[in-house]
């Protein structure tokens, strides 16, 4: 694997990054400022992000995992509160389906717990599923189990929406709604689709988890320069400094191992790509929430309050973390692929 970018992902990193820097809010209060947000939204939308895992001729997706990566943790830097992560699999599971392409404003349907994608039985939704990434969704794709197999089809996205996350609401599906069938599907998935699949979208939220580490840590250094105690900057305190430089070396990390799981997503089979974002995420996770409420200590009274970015990034932390899965849940499967599983006392 050779870890240096290509001079084009360069250069959409940094068109991803002049959009963050322009677009995306700066404090807690621009979170209300729907017209930011509507430009935003429209110039994700034209960049063509969303559809970089469609698919190409000859089947194959426009975008490798790392450019889609490169993409989400650009956004998550900057707590971008617009669809990317749910649309972005949406097309990709269109795609692994042999489906014609859906609208930029579909998202994945997922469980109540968000670590499982959502399945339909008997053609009607179950209890519980949510839409996840629901911002303008107008539809969900759902799992259609056929045997061992599984099809895909969708659902009209017209819940509530809410989230722990304030840039990434999540709507709720109505239990018993019908699911559409899709027409025009080539082959049915199979598990070293739905492994691959799995894989592009824990290595995706890992790359958000990346970008929110480097986001707070940011945050929290430009805080420790300014804020002054005992006639000096808190950042030349001795304490302080180690509490970032842990930060910087998690996200940093996190940041290898990241990497590595969006380039096994189009490099490795499915069930080695699966295995290699299950570590990146059970890491990535791990990481993310020590480092951002490092951040809100580092910030100390004011970090607790609703004025402070700080805890804006730790939300959209906890999302990302639950998200196909946490800590807890892949890293079992790191250990099962490993032969390491509860015979050995480890459950």
């Amino acid at each position: 694997m050779d870890v240096r970018l290509s001079p084009e992902q360069v250069t959409l990193r940094d068109a991803a990054r002049q959009m963050v820097d322009r677009l995306c809010p700066q404090t807690v209060a621009e979170l209300d400022d729907t017209e930011r947000a509507g430009k935003l939204e429209a110039a994700v939308v034209a960049s063509g992000w969303l559809e970089l895992r469609t698919a190409t001729d000859d089947g194959s997706p426009w975008a490798t995992g790392v450019e889609v990566a490169v993409v989400a943790e650009e956004l998550g830097r900057g707590l971008a509160d617009t669809a990317f992560l749910g649309p972005t699999l949406a097309a990709d599971l269109r795609r692994l389906a042999g489906a014609p392409p859906g609208s930029t404003a579909e998202t994945i349907a997922l469980g109540a717990d968000l670590s499982e994608p959502a399945v339909a039985l008997g053609g009607t939704l179950g209890p519980g599923a949510v839409a996840l990434d629901a911002y303008e969704a107008t539809s969900a794709l759902v799992l259609l189990r056929e045997g061992d197999e599984y099809a895909i089809g969708t659902i009209a996205v017209d819940g509530g929406t809410t989230s722990v996350d304030l840039t990434r609401p999540v709507a709720s599906c109505s239990p018993g709604a019908t699911v559409s069938p899709i027409e025009g599907l080539h082959h049915p998935l199979g598990p070293d689709d739905l492994a691959r699949w799995r894989g592009l979208g824990l290595a995706v939220t890992c790359a958000d988890l990346v970008g929110v580490m480097r986001g707070a840590v940011t945050i929290a250094c430009d805080y420790a320069r300014s804020r002054r105690q005992y006639g000096a900057a808190i950042g030349s305190f001795q304490a302080v400094q180690h509490l970032l430089a842990d930060a910087y070396v998690a996200t940093e990390g996190s940041a290898s191992i990241a990497l590595h799981a969006a380039w096994a997503v189009d490099a490795l089979d499915g069930r080695d790509a699966l295995v290699a974002a299950s570590a990146a995420k059970a890491y990535c996770a791990r990481a993310a929430r020590s480092v951002c409420e490092t951040a809100i200590q580092v910030h100390g009274g004011i970090g607790n309050t609703w004025e402070c970015l700080a805890h804006v990034f730790l939300r959209r932390a906890l999302l990302s973390s639950e998200v196909l899965g946490g800590v807890g849940a892949n890293l079992a499967r790191v250990l099962a692929a490993h032969g390491i599983g509860g015979g050995d006392g480890l459950r």
